[in-house]
């Protein structure tokens, strides 16, 4: 047991190591001159990583699943690319060669662009064949303004001209609608918010 002495002698102890005078307080300015010396005494400051180091490392860098590791255990992402890794390890190709392209994520900016882009050609296909439709027009009143038969010949051809390209842009519209309906609909069974999409 331990006796009244005791307890007092280490609460003493333990109460003077809690009080023990501390040096004084460093001022910035000494801190920053003892870090200078420091690195000063230093032989060699180490090695300083570069942007050109890091594409050397990845240019050497292979990724290779193991084949212990069965293909129904990985996600359905990493299963496409397991094989292509697995395949270039046996051939002894690189995973870089190996692998395709990958996807853009397929995200709200990804979709918004991609939506607007086909709605802006469809816009301007619908003013250009406005505006052919206005030189045709002009050019059908101008044929039945004009006596001339050479006169009526040029300004026949340039009115079927107008009209031929008027067609193929119309033919152009439809399949331009017809892409943006696909669009809708794959982002439809995509899960896209429809919000994406206005």
């Amino acid at each position: 047991m331990l006796t009244p002495f005791l307890l007092q002698l280490a609460a003493t102890v333990l109460l003077g190591a809690w009080h023990a005078p501390q040096p004084p307080p460093r001022s910035l300015a000494d801190v920053a001159r003892m870090e200078a010396a420091r690195r000063q005494a230093l032989k060699s400051p180490g090695k300083q990583y570069t942007n050109a180091d890091l594409s050397a490392y990845v240019a050497r860098e292979q990724r290779v699943i193991a084949p212990s590791q069965g293909a129904g255990d990985l996600p359905a992402g990493e299963q496409r690319a397991a094989r292509p890794a697995a395949v270039s390890a046996a051939q002894g190709v690189s995973v870089k060669e190996a692998m395709p392209p990958a996807e853009p994520v397929k995200g709200e900016t990804w979709w918004r662009t991609r939506i607007t882009e086909a709605r802006a050609r469809l816009e301007r296909s619908r003013l250009f064949v406005d505006a052919l439709q206005t030189r045709v027009n002009a050019l059908t009143n101008d044929f039945y303004a004009r006596d001339d038969p050479a006169q009526r010949s040029v300004i026949e051809q340039e009115r079927n001209r107008a009209l031929a390209e008027m067609e193929r842009v119309k033919l152009e519209m439809v399949e331009q609608e017809k892409a943006i309906r696909d669009m809708e609909e794959e982002a439809r069974q995509s899960g896209v918010p429809p919000g994406w999409l206005r």
